[in-house]
């Protein structure tokens, strides 16, 4: 008895963290884009089929496109979807873009969201809606693609195209969608190169601006009138809106939250934000995870020099002193650093995290689990909590995740081998 115990827990604890050898070739895909020179997978999500939808940043010889793919549960291209199993477009005739999220929304239709390229400097926030055959959705925006514009060019962004990619930049793209229908996203307006603010914008369901919200369809977040900057958000059960990102610069992590009908909640934190440090240093959030107990666990990167980081917080905005005794908890992988780029909540209240080691050929896919604790979950990967994972030759980066229902945790991202390409891994959960 003693001896079966001791050859099954093992067996269990080494799983968990590892490669599905059973998906695609030995636990990864190649995503395939037609007619595309280079692809970075941002966004990933599944469907009621189980089918793996993913959205991609494409380069072809007319410039930057965005990507949108289908994958079969076992990571072979869905050929009835699109061209051969992908979609490249733009949101604008004659623009360049890319995409950063897909939602499957409960009626089967695709929403993907990302960026509108206005020209070789600045971007707009932009969506498209597909039917599940990747059709345009024609009563959506125009023709069923939609860039946003708000008065007073408040939505236009700066385009990054000088950070390598992997490395945390002015661009980013956040998207929900609420029961009723009507579309949350951010962005980030930069009035110039040190002076920006945080957006929150909500549309209704045919892309219109919701006057409802704010009384203008849209909130400026700035605070302490210092350099704002958003790069995630999550609505939380009773509706209330979190917005996370970093303030300053140096950089300090920035929670920030919303009534749902876009006036600040006060009662949160300190008049309505939260920000932090990490030693003393930089920090910028990426993710917000909320747990059934309402508390918070948010992830990013802690700066100078960059590394994972995680912190837990009350539902009220105030740090959990029990873990890490209310401090930032930085995780250190890699000589060249690494960062959180997404997380999610798992049906057992676990939450699990991934990202990207930083620097050339030491950059790799990460991926770690959380207890609802805060602390890692040692029996993730063979007892460590987190796994390093070298797909290819070179760079790799983790950018996007999602839970199977049969726990199961497919990672989106890309390698660069001669060009970048899309890839999505999956891992036992």
């Amino acid at each position: 008895m003693l001896t079966q115990t001791a050859v099954a827990r093992p067996a269990v604890i080494n799983e968990a963290g590892h490669l599905d050898h059973t998906f695609a070739a030995h636990g990864k895909a190649l995503v395939y884009f037609a007619g595309s020179l280079s692809s970075m997978a941002n966004g990933i999500a599944i469907d009621a089929r189980g089918r793996l939808l993913v959205a991609a940043k494409v380069g072809t010889t007319g410039g930057s496109r965005f990507g949108l793919a289908r994958l079969l549960e076992d990571g072979s291209a869905d050929l009835t979807f699109g061209n051969l199993g992908s979609l490249v477009g733009q949101f604008a005739l004659g623009c360049e873009a890319m995409a950063s999220k897909v939602h499957v929304l409960p009626c089967g239709s695709i929403l993907l969201s990302g960026l509108h390229y206005e020209n070789a400097h600045r971007s707009l926030p932009a969506l498209a809606l597909f039917d599940a055959h990747g059709q345009p959705v024609r009563e959506f925006g125009d023709n069923g693609r939609l860039v946003v514009r708000l008065p007073g060019n408040l939505s236009l962004g700066m385009r990054d195209d000088w950070l390598p990619p992997g490395v945390p930049g002015a661009e980013a793209c956040a998207v929900h969608v609420q029961d009723d229908g009507r579309i949350l996203l951010l962005a980030n307006h930069h009035f110039e190169l040190a002076d920006h603010v945080g957006l929150l914008i909500r549309l209704n369901a045919d892309g219109s601006l919701d006057d409802q919200f704010n009384g203008r369809g849209f909130v400026v977040v700035r605070h302490l009138l210092m350099n704002t900057w958003l790069g995630s958000m999550t609505v939380q059960r009773d509706g209330r809106i979190l917005a996370g990102g970093s303030i300053n610069f140096p950089e300090e992590g920035l929670l920030a939250r919303y009534h749902a009908d876009g006036r600040l909640d006060e009662s949160f934190a300190v008049d309505g934000f939260m920000t932090f440090k990490s030693r003393g240093r930089g920090a910028q959030i990426s993710q917000i995870i909320q747990h059934d107990n309402g508390d918070l666990h948010c992830f990013g990167s802690g700066r100078d020099p960059m590394h994972c980081l995680s912190l837990k917080l009350h539902s009220n905005g105030r740090p959990d002193q029990h873990c890490n005794e209310g401090q930032a908890q930085r995780l250190e992988i890699g000589h060249s650093g690494s960062q959180w780029t997404a997380a999610q909540l798992q049906a057992d209240g676990r939450v699990v995290a991934v990202g990207a080691t930083i620097g050339g050929v030491e950059a790799d896919f990460i991926l770690a689990r959380y207890l609802p604790n805060g602390l890692l979950d040692r029996s993730f990967a063979t007892g460590m909590g987190w796994v390093r994972t070298r797909l290819g030759r070179s760079l790799d980066t983790a950018t996007s995740l999602a839970v199977q229902d049969d726990g199961r945790i497919v990672v989106g991202g890309y390698s660069l081998d001669g060009s970048y390409r899309a890839v999505v891994a999956r891992y036992f959960g």
